[in-house]
């Protein structure tokens, strides 16, 4: 289904047990069962079109260094690297060995992370207790990303940092601060930005600029045993607004995206994750990308993304590059 034949919010047809507004089936396809949600806008031509946004050829990694964050929150476990000497057998090399919890760094949330937490279901009906069943490995698994060949399409940086520095806005990236669909659309107005159908939304909201500048008290304080983080707010007003625009994909810099805690019933993790399908990139490293921008003077840009190809898979670094 493209993007200019799906219903807007007000016309999604009804999903029985669900809450209005839940997408499930629109992307089943032959009896099917869909494991891409959104993605399924991304489809060649939009992939020809994003092309299009190459102008200079600099291109940014969105990736944060695996090591961040360094004390996660949430129970995370922390980063491990080690290396393997391969002089026994004969060789002189080494190999190396990576321990991550996929949601201490920059990552995408998948479709078997976070459930509509008043059903206890996922995307398109999976049930809690199925996500470690071998026989339901492949439903919502991450790796259906990749077989259709990974997360290409136009990106469009929101930069909410620089502008509320720019309008005197005072926040701390460590608190509840709502980030507002007129901030954005103020923003995007200012930067020159058009959205289009099966856009990637990214916004920055300061968070990681806030961590590189905290020393490590501050970082276990406010990130790892903290409660509150900045981000977009969740309202009736956004989820309708996300909708409407069918974005592909929406990330950020912010610990969750929307902020946090989030509050029933507009939970977005809900919305975005369960009910639709559209991935969440949280903790991307943005700052870069912003002052590429700003410098070019250009906030959209072509956007890939090559997550883990694991069966199962939960969530994923992006392995994002933004080429501008």
């Amino acid at each position: 289904m493209r993007a200019q034949d799906l219903p807007s919010f007000k016309d999604m047809p009804a999903v029985k047990g669900m809450p209005h507004g839940t997408a499930w089936g629109l992307w089943d396809k032959n009896g099917k069962r869909d494991n891409c949600g959104s993605l399924n806008l991304l489809t060649p031509e939009i992939a020809k079109e994003a092309q299009k946004e190459i102008r200079s050829g600099n291109s940014v990694a969105l990736n944060w260094g695996l090591e961040n964050v360094h004390e996660p929150g949430f129970t995370c476990e922390k980063f491990q690297h080690n290396f393997k000497d391969l002089k026994p057998l004969g060789f002189v090399a080494w190999d190396d060995l990576i321990h991550i919890n996929t949601q201490s760094g920059s990552q995408w949330d998948g479709f078997r992370h976070w459930g509509h937490q008043d059903t206890g279901l996922y995307y398109n009906g999976l049930k809690h207790e199925e996500i470690p069943d071998p026989a339901h490995v492949s439903d919502n698994s991450q790796h259906h990303w990749s077989e259709r060949g990974g997360i290409v399409g136009r990106g469009v940086l929101i930069d909410y940092a620089s502008w509320a520095e720019k309008k005197g806005i005072g926040y701390s990236a460590t608190s509840r601060h709502e980030i507002s669909i007129q901030d954005v659309e103020a923003i995007a107005k200012e930067q020159g930005v058009e959205f289009n159908p099966a856009d990637i939304l990214i916004i920055r909201s300061g968070w990681v600029r806030w961590y590189n500048a905290a020393n490590a008290e501050e970082r276990i304080a406010k990130a790892k045993n903290g409660h509150e983080f900045i981000g977009l707010a969740g309202n009736e007003e956004s989820v309708e607004w996300l909708w409407n625009h069918h974005f592909a994909a929406v990330a950020g810099d912010a610990i969750a995206f929307e902020a946090w805690p989030p509050k029933a019933p507009y939970r977005l993790h809900d919305h975005l994750l369960a009910m639709w399908g559209t991935p969440i990139g949280e903790l991307w490293n943005l700052e870069e990308l912003a002052e590429a921008c700003e410098r070019e003077k250009k906030y959209s840009f072509m956007l890939t993304s090559a997550p883990l190809n694991v069966h199962g898979g939960v969530a994923s670094p992006p392995n994002a590059l933004a080429i501008l």
